[in-house]
Parts: structure tokens; C-alpha cells; sequence
């Protein structure tokens, strides 16, 4: 498949089945997992039958994925993947913006440059107008990526999930970015 998208470091491409073993390394480390379920192990199972048919969705109003791999452009390797996608199926105008990266990409600019790109794309080519994103209140690295990408914090709260994990009792912080926001920002 043809990458959905090209930056100056990454390819951001559709997944395929052939990426099981890529996510199952991703979600097994417990530091990148951190913040999502405390940093629990993944089955190969869950991989299968939860994480890839999310993954492998194509949202109509747009015509392709909502999520994208990443590889480094200059070494093809995977570096985890990229979420830019529709909030409703047949709605393009609202996404959500969200990225999973290994650990060892973390602090060579790859989460906000392709967010960066994914932003511009949806803004200029996708019918994009509001772009959301979701996090632990204490994930401080990605909400200073957030920031650093041009997302504007619109509110705490409390979600309600079935375990509670470290930092759960802070909440979630949700940022958003509008169209005409990112407009007048360049």
C-alpha cells in the first residue's frame, strides 16, 4: 500500500496483518503502556481480534484509515503508529488526534512532527475543521506535544474506566485545535 502520508523523518502508512508482531512488541512494553493500562502485557489474542480490526477500519467520510504506521524514514524501521481519525464514520470535520510510539523513539521529535503533518493534511486536504486529543492529566510529555503542535487545552475531567491505574486519580485533560485557530496560528 502507498503511504497515507511523507515527512521529513517518517512514512506513515496503512497497517496490514503483517504488523501483529510490531504491535504486540509495542503494547507489550510496559512503559509505553504506562498510561494506557498501566502498563499490563498484551496477548497476541487481543492483538488479533481487538487491536487490528480497529486499526484496519476504513472511515467512509474520508475514504481510508484512521490509523497509521510509523517507519522511520531513513531505515524503514517501525516506530509505532499515529491516530488521526474521524470521530463519527460519516463526519470528517471532527478527529482525534492520538500516537503510540516505542520507547526508544521518545525525544527525537517524531510524535510532534507527525502531528504536525496530520494536522496540516486534515486541515487542508480532508474536510477537517476541530481536531481533539485526550490524555492522562499526568502525561506530561504528550500534553507538551499537544502544546508544541498548536492543540490548546479546553478541559479536565474524569473518565470512568474499569481499572484505575497510577496518575488515574488526576483525571484526563482534553485539548483541541479549530481550523481557523490553526490558520491564524500560521
Amino acid at each position: 500500500m502507498a503511504p497515507f502520508l511523507e515527512t521529513e523523518q517518517l512514512i506513515l502508512r496503512p497497517f496490514t496483518v503483517a504488523d501483529t508482531d510490531r504491535l504486540l512488541a509495542l503494547d507489550n512494553d510496559p512503559d509505553v503502556m504506562r498510561f494506557i493500562n498501566g502498563g499490563k502485557p498484551t496477548t497476541r489474542e487481543a492483538i488479533r481480534t481487538l487491536t487490528l480490526p480497529r486499526l484496519l477500519h476504513d472511515h467512509p467520510c474520508f475514504g481510508c484509515r484512521g490509523y497509521w504506521a510509523a517507519e522511520e524514514k531513513a531505515t524503514g524501521a517501525f516506530l509505532g503508529w499515529f491516530e488521526y481519525r474521524p470521530l463519527r464514520d460519516d463526519d470528517p470535520t471532527e478527529v482525534e488526534l492520538g500516537y503510540r510510539l516505542a520507547k526508544a523513539t521518545w525525544g527525537h521529535g517524531y510524535a510532534t512532527e507527525g502531528s504536525r503533518a496530520l494536522i496540516h493534511k486534515g486541515f487542508t486536504e480532508l474536510g477537517v475543521e476541530r481536531v481533539t486529543a485526550n490524555t492522562m492529566a499526568v502525561n506530561t510529555r504528550s500534553r507538551r506535544v499537544l502544546e508544541k503542535v498548536g492543540l490548546s487545552f479546553v478541559r479536565a475531567f474524569t473518565g470512568d474506566w474499569p481499572e484505575k491505574i497510577a496518575g488515574s486519580e488526576h483525571g484526563e485533560v482534553e485539548y483541541a485545535l479549530a481550523h481557523s485557530e490553526w490558520q491564524a496560528l500560521r
